[in-house]
């Protein structure tokens, strides 16, 4: 669903007799990146954390500190169940609390945010505006996706994939409507893509608290979780692992940014057709997301249960599978180029290069699945130091020399080996890790584990 309304939402645009609204939007996209994903650690440190509560829960050992004798019968965790816990709620309050706090801090700073970020990125002045009007929609959404982050990834730390589903139908079904209705039947241009995008998380937001609700908050518990909200230990193990994944995101964020912002310096066709073959890559990641999202909640099972054997044909599987997705995908895109991103654009100018650069779609989507999966691994070890020390090594080594030189050579192929080299070096660093795990050392040292 989240692939699916991003796709639509480029088609909407790209089919607009003006190629500046979507080159605007990719433009301020690069600041969303950055503010939105760099805080994706409220999802990433809520499904860890979780799913090994869960299992821990579920082996019967003890919770905050607790032994099991000591906790009331009703509260004891039973083997093989799923009990919503005093911690598995401390949690998702927790991050919430703290999400929304953020929140209100991005739109209280949106001004200097957006002065400092387009003053940064490399446009003319009409896709400077069309970028400026989807900011200025989007950007009152804050709030809801970042405690959307948290929720999701409570829910998935807690295996009801069911009702993430449903989250996602509700969130992208209504950005698709939104969308239709601000762009096509107002003439609202990037600014009501951004409004609908903003307005589809807070109903999101909407359907997951009520699908909290619905499933009943132990308030039996509620001088419990009153007297360790805000517990010193748990809360430096939160900021801790919370650190650690908002640098790993940070420096991902500002590769896959730069390489927008240097297609940009190689000019509007260029722009054009990257941000078309970005969108492909995102919708593959979202779908290779799916096998690295069940990786990570199973993972922190796993770990809470201290099964090696599980672990390793969890990530075997978690792997083949990546790769065949990713690859599939960008082999039907090669073989099949201008069918597909017609449906995305109308403009001639870029259908007509795609076909020169769609082959880096394989390498990048099959590496990235790779790198996909292992994140989603070490996400449910809650192991954030590997996590974080690898995604600089991609960025800074893997990265950012090629794409640098790229740009000054104004080689779009060169820029494409550079992402490609991240991929390739997340995949290799992390998979380096990978025995340690499973020899059962403690996420390698890492806070959280």
């Amino acid at each position: 669903m989240v692939p699916l309304a991003g796709l639509i939402d480029t088609a909407f645009l790209g089919h607009l007799d003006d190629i500046r609204y979507l080159n605007g939007v990719a433009l301020a996209t690069v600041i969303f990146n950055v503010v939105y994903w760099s805080f994706n650690f409220f999802r990433m440190g809520t499904t860890g954390p979780t799913a090994q509560a869960v299992g821990r829960a579920s082996e019967g050992q003890p919770i905050e500190g607790q032994s099991v004798k000591d906790q009331p019968m009703k509260d004891r965790p039973m083997k093989g169940h799923v009990a919503s816990t005093a911690e598995v709620w401390l949690i998702v309050l927790r991050n919430s609390l703290l999400a929304l706090g953020v929140g209100m801090a991005i739109l209280l700073f949106q001004a200097p945010i957006a002065a400092f970020g387009f003053a940064l990125l490399q446009a003319g002045d009409e896709v400077k505006a069309a970028a400026m009007d989807f900011y200025s929609g989007r950007i009152i959404g804050a709030p809801a996706v970042l405690i959307n982050y948290v929720v999701l990834g409570w829910l998935l730390g807690r295996g009801q994939g069911r009702q993430v589903v449903i989250l996602a139908v509700v969130g992208n079904a209504s950005n698709i409507v939104l969308d239709y209705l601000f762009i096509r039947q107002l003439g609202w241009g990037s600014y009501g893509a951004g409004l609908a995008t903003a307005l589809s998380q807070y109903l999101m937001l909407i359907a997951g608290l009520g699908l909290m609700f619905v499933e009943g908050i132990p308030w039996q518990l509620g001088a419990l979780i009153q007297s360790k909200l805000w517990q010193p230990a748990a809360l430096k193990s939160l900021f801790g692992l919370n650190r650690d994944i908002l640098i790993r995101t940070f420096a991902l964020v500002m590769a896959m940014s730069l390489f927008t912002n240097f297609s940009s310096g190689l000019g509007d066709t260029i722009l054009g057709v990257n941000t078309l073959l970005l969108q492909v890559v995102l919708m593959a990641a979202y779908f290779m997301d799916g096998i690295a999202l069940a990786v990570e909640s199973y993972a922190g099972n796993f770990w809470g249960q201290k099964s090696a054997v599980d672990l390793y044909w969890l990530l075997l599987f978690g792997l083949i599978g990546s790769v065949v997705l990713g690859g599939a995908i960008a082999l039907i895109l090669m073989l099949f180029p201008i069918p597909f991103f017609s449906l995305l654009t109308s403009h001639s100018r870029l259908l007509n290069n795609i076909p020169t650069y769609v082959a880096w779609l394989l390498p990048v989507l099959s590496l990235g699945g790779i790198a996909f999966t292992l994140d989603g691994y070490f996400l449910g070890l809650t192991a954030g130091r590997t996590l974080r020390n690898a995604t600089l090594i991609a960025a800074f080594a893997g990265f950012l020399p090629l794409a640098l030189l790229a740009s000054w050579l104004n080689s779009p192929n060169l820029l494409w080996l550079a992402l490609t080299g991240l991929m390739a070096t997340r995949a290799i660093t992390l998979l380096r890790q990978v025995p340690a795990t499973l020899a059962g050392e403690s996420a390698l040292g890492d806070s959280g584990a």
